[in-house]
C-alpha cells in the first residue's frame, strides 16, 4: 500500500494548508489574473504545475538528492532563480500604464503565443526555485508506507497527488483575482498592484538568494 489510509487525509490537509501559503507561485498567478483575467491566470497555473512535475520527477529519480548535497549545483540554480525573480520584480516596478503586462491582456483574448509566454513565466518561477525540490524531498517520504518496495514510484505518485490536490486552492486564487479585476476600483488600482507585486517579487528573490543549502 502506497500510503496508510489514516495518513492520506493528513497528507491532503497538509497539502491544502501549504498551498494556501503565499509565495512566488501564488503571487505570479494572482498578478497575471489581475492583469489578464482567468485565462492568463490559468496559463500561469499550468506553467507552475509543469514546474512542480519537473521537481517531482527529479526528486523521484534521485537527482533531487544531488541538488540537496551539491553546494555548487544548489548555488547555481539558486542564483539563477533569484535573478529571475528580481528581474520580474524590477520589470513590474518599471511598468507604466498601457504597457503593463500586455501579454496577459492578449492571453485573456485567447492568443496562443501570449498564452505560452505567460505559461513560460509560471514554469520558470517554479522550476528555477531549488527550494521546491528540497521541500518534496523533506515532505513526501514521511507519508510513504514502510512496506512499499518501489520507493521512487511511490515518491512520484505522492508528488502527483500533492500537485493535483493543490489545484482547487490555486484555481480559487485565480478566480478570486479575476473577480477583483472586474470590480469598479480595479482599473485605477492595477498600476499600484503592479508596484506592490514588484516589491514582493524582489523580496522573494532576495530571500531565495540568501537561502543556505540545508546541511544533511
Amino acid at each position: 500500500m502506497l500510503i496508510e489510509p489514516s495518513q492520506l487525509l493528513l497528507f491532503m490537509l497538509a497539502g491544502w494548508l501549504l498551498n494556501l501559503t503565499p509565495g512566488p507561485d501564488v503571487l505570479y498567478m494572482v498578478s497575471r489574473s489581475l492583469r489578464g483575467g482567468r485565462r492568463a491566470g490559468f496559463a500561469a497555473l499550468a506553467g507552475i504545475i509543469s514546474g512542480c512535475l519537473v521537481h517531482v520527477a527529479l526528486a523521484s529519480l534521485g537527482l533531487g538528492v544531488l541538488l540537496a548535497t551539491s553546494a555548487t549545483l544548489f548555488t547555481v540554480i539558486k542564483w539563477i532563480g533569484a535573478a529571475y525573480l528580481l528581474w520580474v520584480g524590477v520589470r513590474l516596478l518599471r511598468n507604466t500604464g498601457e504597457s503593463t503586462l500586455q501579454a496577459d491582456v492578449a492571453a485573456s483574448s485567447g492568443s496562443a503565443g501570449s498564452f505560452w509566454q505567460v505559461f513560460a513565466g509560471g514554469f520558470l518561477t517554479n522550476v528555477l526555485n531549488p527550494k521546491v525540490v528540497l521541500f518534496f524531498l523533506a515532505f513526501l517520504p514521511q507519508f510513504i508506507a514502510p512496506s512499499v518496495q518501489n520507493k521512487p514510484l511511490a515518491f512520484a505518485l505522492l508528488g502527483l497527488i500533492f500537485t493535483v490536490n493543490g489545484l482547487p486552492i490555486s484555481a480559487a486564487y485565480v478566480l478570486a483575482a479575476d473577480r477583483v479585476r472586474s470590480s469598479r476600483w480595479a482599473a485605477r488600482g492595477l498600476q499600484w498592484l503592479d508596484k506592490l507585486a514588484g516589491v514582493l517579487f524582489i523580496g522573494f528573490g532576495l530571500r531565495l538568494a540568501l537561502t543556505a543549502r540545508p546541511v544533511a
